[in-house]
């Protein structure tokens, strides 16, 4: 498959298959790597299923873009992995051999319809958070921090100090994050089946990326870590092989208005937008922007 990009403003778009891709991306380049790959288990992505032959021919997949991703990664670069439960056993053990584990994140959130009634559903998804040098990354504190039940509710004193004070009222988060996952009725919405929330990669860009830094996501889909990316100042390389997501994300960057002579629009919902008509005088960008504040407001 040829390789088509687009790109505006320093955010890079690559149409193609993700190991040719991220072989036209030059090594020691990227500050953050963010990958959320298909997980086997069976999804429709826009005509394609998310299933392999086998166990084996996924992993030895998922081996190939992940020594490729360590390649493109700068000696301080940070790389955040997500995959299924029942392979990431298989992936944590690859990527010890290659970078620093440093946290084991669990994404957890509400209850998505009907849940198993003979086993125990699944309400998460694990995260690892890698790097190359131990001695040497990023890591944003102050950027991420999160109320403190202790302090900020509780009231709780701390007599171990030297003179007894509150306990803090902020905190760096642990690594169990409640998210919720995208829904329908959320401006962020788009017509995907394993959506990842702006604020889940808002967390990951603020805390392990600065201003100026390069971020690549190898499997892109609605485009949201280059979307959060722009956000915050960031350049951006977001890989992705199909055509309807790329659209996506042209509309969600604003790299352009339209495509082949179709109008790049959000999703039609049948319900009233929550967010007032005056959006239409906005950028594309400007506009998922603003829709996404106000869910954060409203939720």
């Amino acid at each position: 498959m040829m390789i088509k990009e687009f790109s505006k403003d320093g955010q890079r778009i690559l149409w193609g298959d993700v190991i040719q891709c991220l072989e036209t991306v030059r090594n020691e380049s990227i500050d953050l790597i963010f990958c959320d790959p298909p997980y086997n288990i069976g999804k429709n992505f826009n005509g394609t299923k998310d299933k392999w032959k086998s166990d084996e021919s996924y992993l030895s997949w998922c081996y190939k873009w992940l020594e490729l991703c360590i390649q493109k990664l700068k000696p301080a670069g940070s790389m955040y992995v997500m995959a299924a439960t029942q392979n990431m056993p298989f992936i944590d053990i690859f990527l010890r051999k290659h970078l620093t584990i440093l946290s084991r994140i669990i994404w957890y959130y509400d209850s998505s319809g009907v849940q198993a009634k003979k086993y125990f559903g699944s309400l998460y998804e694990p995260v690892l958070h890698c790097v190359k040098n131990p001695s040497e990354y990023s890591f944003n504190s102050d950027s991420i921090l999160v109320e403190a039940r202790t302090g900020a509710t509780r009231k709780l004193i701390d007599y171990r100090k030297a003179v007894p004070a509150m306990y803090n009222s902020r905190k760096v988060p642990g690594n169990v994050w409640y998210i919720p996952r995208v829904r329908y009725r959320m401006p962020e919405y788009e017509e995907h089946p394993a959506q990842k929330p702006v604020a889940l990669l808002e967390r990951i860009i603020l805390a392990s990326s600065n201003p100026g830094d390069t971020v690549l996501d190898p499997f892109s889909g609605t485009f949201t870590t280059s979307f959060a990316a722009k956000k915050y100042g960031r350049l951006s390389v977001g890989i992705e092989i199909e055509e309807a997501y790329i659209k996506i994300g042209l509309r969600r960057l604003n790299i352009c208005s339209e495509y082949n002579g179709e109008i790049l629009c959000p999703p039609h919902k049948s319900y009233k937008k929550k967010y007032s008509d005056e959006s239409d005088n906005l950028t594309l960008f400007e506009r998922d922007n603003a829709a996404t504040s106000l869910y954060r407001q409203n939720y």
